[in-house]
């Protein structure tokens, strides 16, 4: 069991808290979308072949696919912004890497340094979720997860003007500056959550994992250059089948897994996680198609003729619009749930593609189509992390959250391997080259539809949540103030003092009863004497968790055997609580 599992934030942050970790997850955002506006340059660029460029990035896609699953774990291990600074601090040292160099190989060092930053975003919530009040962490989480958008939004006309008018170097002393800076502010803001999980990492399960996604992903990125039905795509396949396999038969036989196989076949986790997929795939289909839409030269009939950075602008309301929807989700969510949130982001994507199909014949059209997609997309990835956090133990958050964005990561890799064969067998050849048709953007958007199709239907047969988060929140405050009116023993359960260091009664103290899975079982707020009863569920192991104004959280291991009879315990809170 975690040495401290509440439910409840153990530290009290800072309002600037969600900001900052918000921005990390942006700087990774503008990480990856750095080199979107100089993909078709980059065999002139590095004086190598188109195929080889392409594993500029894709070294990246392998890197971040690896490192997200295990930083998760590694936080949950050693400290969540421990490990958060590491990721953008080997971020800086890649972009620096591919700043200074014009070869192949550096570059491709310098991309796979840069994917380590992937596993912000899981660290990131998972340090929301241990320090966050409910009534903040919902808005907070959704932000979190929707940085990716965001950050890409933003960054492609950014990265477009930079790469138009200066050396295109200057994209990476630019992502340089903002991860340093991320780092800086997460160091003066961001406090350590004191929460870990028992045991210790498991390196044989993270290198079975690493050589898995690789022998996976490696095969969905290349295929296209390899062949489909290559015997070097087919005997990858393969070869990620079989691993894969071994590595899942390892994981269920070890006492501390890097991935909890039992907690992540759960019903709820499971089907969270393969929409995911659905909704990464959806989430890039739009990235790929729109931009050479606009770019395309008029003269084909259905080219819009922009430039690389009205492209980008034109585009860039699909992050901004995503960033606005977390408030929009908090809200939804307190009254709904985060499942209806998710089938409702799940539509509104439907309805963005199904109308793009008939917005594709201006510039300000594929504006209105990026803001509907910006929408659905932002409330169904704003869903993703509530439902995973609701689903397992405070302790696994770390891993868990990396899994989750690794299963959209999957889903940007198999969409951008099945749009680009579409977009390819579609063209046009053109003196040579291969001009990408109207007919393979509609089938692109059609393919988008179909998998936010399969989306939804996974995401109807979620369990439905007992009670959302908000309202659960209102609940159990007036179930605490009625607490204090109480008078009537407790039968089976615990009771006792909530005190300070030199023995003066507590008042008002939040009591939290966890259970051994991590989930709350119980709360009450202690009474001017300092007292409080708390009845438990059952027998078994628990964690009873108590924090003041002016004190410092405690949380003590407790056992109750199930007795019809109350359990007495004090609990003495430490002085003056560090300020966040």
């Amino acid at each position: 069991m975690p040495e401290t599992t509440t439910d409840q934030p153990t530290r009290q942050a800072g309002g600037t808290v969600v900001p900052v970790l918000a921005f990390a997850g942006i700087v990774v955002a503008v990480m990856q979308t750095l080199l979107v506006p100089v993909i078709k340059d980059l065999p002139q660029l590095l004086d190598t072949a188109p195929s080889n460029a392409t594993w500029v990035l894709t070294s990246t896609l392998l890197s971040g696919a690896v490192a997200t699953p295990i930083m998760g774990r590694l936080g949950d291990l050693y400290g969540k912004r421990r490990m958060l600074v590491l990721s953008l601090a080997v971020m800086v040292v890649g972009a620096l890497v591919s700043a200074f160099t014009d070869q192949l190989l550096t570059m491709i060092v310098g991309r796979t340094l840069q994917g380590f930053a992937m596993g912000a975003i899981p660290l990131g919530i998972g340090l929301m979720r241990d320090m966050l009040p409910r009534e903040r962490l919902g808005s907070a989480m959704a932000l979190m997860s929707s940085s990716i958008g965001v950050g890409g939004g933003l960054a492609l006309p950014a990265a477009a003007l930079v790469a138009q008018h200066t050396d295109w170097h200057a994209l990476f002393y630019g992502a340089a500056g903002l991860g340093a800076l991320a780092i800086l502010l997460t160091l003066l803001v961001v406090p350590e959550s004191p929460m870990r999980a028992k045991g210790s990492f498991d390196a044989p399960g993270a290198i079975g994992l690493s050589a898995g996604l690789v022998l996976l992903l490696l095969p969905i990125t290349k295929g296209s250059d390899w062949g489909w039905s290559s015997g070097t795509t087919l005997g990858l396949f393969a070869a990620a089948v079989v691993v894969l396999l071994l590595w899942g038969l390892y994981e269920l036989r070890v006492q501390a897994p890097l991935v909890d196989l039992r907690t992540t076949a759960r019903r709820e986790v499971l089907l969270t996680n393969l929409a995911s997929i659905m909704v990464g795939v959806s989430f890039y289909v739009v990235s790929l198609v729109l931009p050479q839409l606009l770019q395309l030269p008029a003269a084909t009939g259905y080219g819009l003729g922009q430039s690389m950075v009205v492209a980008g602008l034109c585009v860039a309301p699909l992050g901004l619009t995503m960033m606005f929807t977390a408030p929009v989700y908090a809200r939804l969510s307190a009254r709904y749930g985060p499942k209806v949130t998710l089938i409702t982001g799940l539509v509104v994507i439907a309805i963005g593609y199904g109308g793009g199909l008939g917005l594709m014949d201006a510039a300000w059209q594929t504006i209105i189509t990026s803001v509907v997609l910006g929408a659905g997309i932002g409330l169904a990835y704003s869903s993703l992390p509530a439902l995973i956090v609701g689903a397992v133990p405070a302790s696994e958050t770390g891993a868990a959250n990396g899994l989750n964005t690794l299963m959209r990561s999957i889903g940007t890799s198999v969409s951008s391997a099945v749009i680009g064969m579409v977009l390819a067998n579609t063209a046009h050849n053109v003196n040579g080259v291969a001009i990408p048709t109207m007919h393979g953007f509609r089938v692109s958007f059609m393919i988008a539809t179909a998998a936010v199709a399969v989306g939804l239907v996974l995401a109807v047969f979620l369990p439905k949540a007992a009670r959302p988060a908000l309202h659960t929140q209102l609940r159990a405050s007036s179930e605490e103030e009625a607490g204090l009116e109480r008078a009537e023993e407790v039968l089976r359960g615990f009771r006792g003092r909530i005190v300070d260091a030199g023995g003066t009664p507590v008042a008002r103290a939040k009591v939290t009863l966890i259970d051994r899975r991590g989930r709350q079982a119980g709360a009450t707020l202690s009474a001017a004497d300092g007292s409080y009863v708390l009845p438990v569920p059952g027998e078994g192991a628990y964690v009873l968790a108590a924090r003041a104004l002016g004190h410092g959280p405690l949380a003590s291991s407790v056992t109750h055997s199930g007795a019809e009879r109350a359990v007495d315990l004090d609990l003495a809170l430490p002085g003056e609580s560090v300020s966040a």
